[in-house]
């Protein structure tokens, strides 16, 4: 069985326990959280592998927009699923700058998820790693209040790549976020207008606790974040350490 086929029966099993529970009753059970929380780590792990390996990439994303970036999504293996029509699910960490500006040094992530709209036909069915910069506080505003519809709800455009590439353009200076994909070894900007991107609420519960909001999670240091996202978080502080004006 190949990776997109396993997630897709994972994603599909995991609907199961709630859709038959009785009323009144609990549909996850403690070994289920266990196992659900160690996917949410190997999640993170995945997530810092993957931004390593684009920023490893000669032509990647431009040093300017990771230095002037609130935040920065990286969803790895998202699925163009043939049963969700023309659409696609993943799940990924936010991690945002800390301090009450988001100015400060990066902080822990909090978990996303990525449902809807279109990504081409391009792609087919293979698995596609995203990763999106949220370039300032309307497009913050816009994830950690509630689920957000691309390109309605926050703006987006597709990304311009290469280090030393220019980021003056109308469409990079206006927009609140800006995207990128990886597939098949090639990264690019990418449009995704139409996706929808919301907190996942039920995998914060597990790393942070019941009571953890995604606000409250993004502005807490690295250093209470869960093992398996600190290598995200120093790769991050390592490329842009500060938040350039």
């Amino acid at each position: 069985m190949n990776r997109c086929a396993f997630l897709l029966l994972v994603a599909a099993l995991a609907m199961v326990p709630a859709a038959f529970a009785a009323p009144g009753s609990s549909a996850v059970t403690a070994p289920q959280t266990e196992l659900q929380q160690r996917d949410d780590k190997v999640l993170l792990t995945e997530a810092g592998a993957v931004f390593k390996q684009v920023l490893d990439m000669p032509e990647n994303i431009p040093q300017e927009l990771l230095e002037k970036a609130r935040c920065v999504i990286v969803m790895p293996s998202v699925l163009k699923a043939a049963i969700i029509v023309g659409g696609s699910w993943g799940r990924g960490a936010m991690v945002c700058r800390t301090g009450r500006d988001f100015s400060g040094a990066w902080g822990a992530p909090a978990m996303y998820m990525l449902e809807g709209g279109s990504l081409g036909y391009q792609f087919g069915g293979e698995a596609i790693d995203f990763v999106i910069l949220v370039m300032n506080d309307r497009g913050l505003d816009s994830l950690v209040n509630s689920k957000v519809k691309l390109g309605a709800g926050a703006s987006i455009a597709a990304g311009p790549v290469g280090r030393t590439a220019t980021a003056d353009t109308d469409a990079m200076l206006h927009s609140e976020m800006l995207s990128y994909s990886r597939s098949r070894g090639i990264f690019a900007g990418i449009s995704l207008e139409g996706a929808i991107l919301q907190p996942d609420d039920d995998a914060n519960r597990r790393l942070y606790g019941n009571d953890a909001s995604t606000r409250a999670i993004i502005a807490k240091p690295a250093a209470e974040a869960p093992e398996a996202a600190r290598p995200l978080v120093t790769r991050l502080q390592e490329a842009a350490p500060q938040l350039k004006p």
